[in-house]
C-alpha cells in the first residue's frame, strides 16, 4: 500500500461466529462523552444490596479468587485447532488484561500428554552426558543454589499460525494469545552445570520433561550457560501443573517448546539430537519446500489488545484508549507505532510501564474518535533496530506452508457501531 492509495481494501472481513460466546459483542452503545452529568433515574443513586448486608469473613476464601463478575476472563480453546484436548492449546484472554504480567491462572497452556500432576517430593532432576560428575537433584537440594527472579515473555513458536494464509480467527485471544509475562523465581541452569563440570567437548544440552510425550529439545551451550533458569516459582508462587509444577525449564526469549515442563533431566552432548520436536515440528517450512532449522529466537512483535473483535468500542465517538502489547526474544521494545488508516500514516504510541529485557511492553494511543471507520495496526521496534514486518513481507519471504515464526502486522476492522474484525489490506 502507498502513501497515496485512497482507501485500503479490506480483503477478508467475515466473522467467524463458531468461536461462540468469547466473541459476543454485548452492551448497548453509550454516549461518546466520557463522563455524563448526574440525571434523576441514574443507578447511584439506588440502592445496592452489597451496601446493606455483611460480606464473607476472611476464612471464606483462603485462596482468592476473581469477582463473579469477572467469570468470563479465562482461557478458552479452539476445539478443530486439535485432535484431542491432552495434545492441544488454550489461549491467554490478552484483551482482558491490562499492564505487563499475566495472572497466574490465565497464563495459555501447550500440552502434549496432558497435564502431568507431579509429587514433588519423589521428583528429581539429573544431569548427565558429557560431565565430570553426574548428578541427581531433590527439590530441596536445588532450593539450595542461588536464586535469581526475572520477568520474561513465553511465546508459543505457533502463536499466530493460523494467520499465515489470511485473516481467520476472530479474536486476539485466538491469534495472538499463546503468550504469556510473569515473573519466575529459580536457579541459574550455569550453577547446575558447574556443579556437574562440563567436559570441553559439551557443546549442547538436552533438557527432558518427566511427562507421557517425554518432551526433549536440543539446546546451544552458550544459551545454557548466558540466562536458561531451572525455574521453580512463577509471580511468587509455585509453578501451576499446567506450567510445569514443579519444575520447568526458562528460556528466555526463545520459542517456548524449549521451555521443557516438569523438567527431569539435562543431558549435555557434543551436537544436537534433532528429537521429534525439532525436525517434523518446530521447523518452518519455505515455499520450496526447503525447511529452516534452529529458528530459536523470537522476532519483535506486536497487537493491539483494545479495541479488538473480543472488546469492541462500546461508545459512539469521542475519548478513545488504544492498548496493547509489544515484545521481542533480542532485547527491550524502544518504539510503537499505530495505524488508524491501515499503514498509510503512522504516530507514535506511549509505552507505559517497566521496560525489561525480553519482556511483554506495555502501550497506549489516546485519540479523539469521530466515529468513522478505523483500520487499527500496531508496529513495534526492538533494541536491536529490527522493525516488525508487514505479513505481506514475510510470505514474500518465506511464503505460507509455515505455521511457526508469524510476527507480521495484525489488522482490526473497528466498524462506525464500535464491532470489530479481523481482516487485512493490501
Amino acid at each position: 500500500m502507498t502513501e497515496k492509495s485512497a482507501k485500503p481494501q479490506i480483503t477478508s472481513t467475515s466473522r467467524r461466529t463458531f468461536l461462540g460466546a468469547g466473541l459476543a459483542l454485548g452492551g448497548a452503545a453509550i454516549a461518546g462523552n466520557t463522563a455524563r452529568a448526574a440525571q434523576g433515574e441514574d443507578v447511584i443513586l439506588e440502592k445496592q444490596a452489597w451496601s446493606q448486608y455483611l460480606g464473607d469473613g476472611v476464612d471464606a476464601r483462603p485462596y482468592g479468587h476473581p469477582s463473579e463478575f469477572e467469570k468470563d476472563v479465562v482461557r478458552r480453546d479452539v476445539a478443530w485447532l486439535t485432535a484431542d484436548p491432552v495434545s492441544s492449546v488454550n489461549f491467554t484472554p490478552l484483551h482482558e488484561l491490562d499492564g505487563i504480567i499475566t495472572p497466574n491462572g490465565l497464563c495459555f497452556e501447550r500440552h502434549h500428554a496432558g497435564i502431568a500432576e507431579v509429587d514433588p517430593s519423589k521428583h528429581r532432576l539429573m544431569i548427565n552426558g558429557l560431565v565430570d560428575k553426574p548428578l541427581v537433584f531433590t527439590m530441596q537440594d536445588l532450593k539450595r543454589f542461588p536464586r535469581r527472579n526475572h520477568v520474561y515473555f513465553l511465546e508459543c513458536a505457533a502463536n499466530s499460525g493460523m494467520e499465515w494464509r489470511g485473516a481467520q480467527l476472530n479474536g486476539c485471544q485466538f491469534t495472538h494469545g499463546m503468550v504469556h509475562n510473569v515473573m519466575y523465581t529459580g536457579v541459574p541452569l550455569k550453577y547446575l552445570l558447574e556443579e556437574a563440570g562440563v567436559k570441553t567437548n559439551g557443546k549442547w544440552v538436552m533438557p527432558e520433561g518427566a511427562d507421557a510425550s517425554a518432551m526433549t529439545r536440543s539446546i546451544p551451550m552458550f544459551k545454557a550457560l548466558e540466562d536458561c533458569l531451572v525455574a521453580f516459582k512463577m509471580n511468587g508462587e509455585a509453578l501451576r501443573p499446567e506450567q510445569g509444577y514443579p519444575l520447568r525449564l526458562v528460556v528466555p526469549g526463545w520459542e517456548g517448546n524449549m521451555w521443557v515442563k516438569w523438567l527431569r533431566r539435562i543431558e549435555v552432548g557434543d551436537e544436537p539430537w534433532h528429537h521429534r520436536e525439532e525436525t517434523s515440528k518446530y521447523t518452518d517450512l519455505l515455499e520450496n519446500g526447503k525447511a529452516r532449522r534452529f529458528t530459536w529466537e523470537m522476532d519483535a512483535k506486536s497487537v493491539i489488545t483494545n479495541p479488538s473483535p473480543q472488546a469492541p468500542l462500546l461508545h459512539s465517538k469521542g475519548q478513545t484508549v488504544i492498548t496493547g502489547v509489544a515484545w521481542s526474544g533480542r532485547g527491550t521494545i524502544e518504539r510503537v507505532d499505530v495505524s488508524l488508516d491501515g499503514g498509510k500514516n503512522w504516530r507514535p504510541a506511549r509505552i507505559d510501564g517497566p521496560s525489561l529485557d525480553k519482556s511483554i511492553h506495555r502501550f497506549y494511543y489516546d485519540f479523539d474518535w469521530d466515529g468513522s471507520p478505523l483500520l487499527l495496526q500496531s508496529r513495534a521496534m526492538d533494541s536491536t533496530g529490527y522493525v516488525q514486518p508487514t505479513k505481506a513481507e514475510l510470505r514474500a519471504v518465506r511464503g505460507t506452508n509455515s505455521i511457526y515464526h508469524n510476527n507480521g502486522i495484525q489488522t482490526w476492522h473497528v466498524m462506525a457501531n464500535g464491532e470489530v474484525e479481523n481482516v487485512e489490506v493490501s
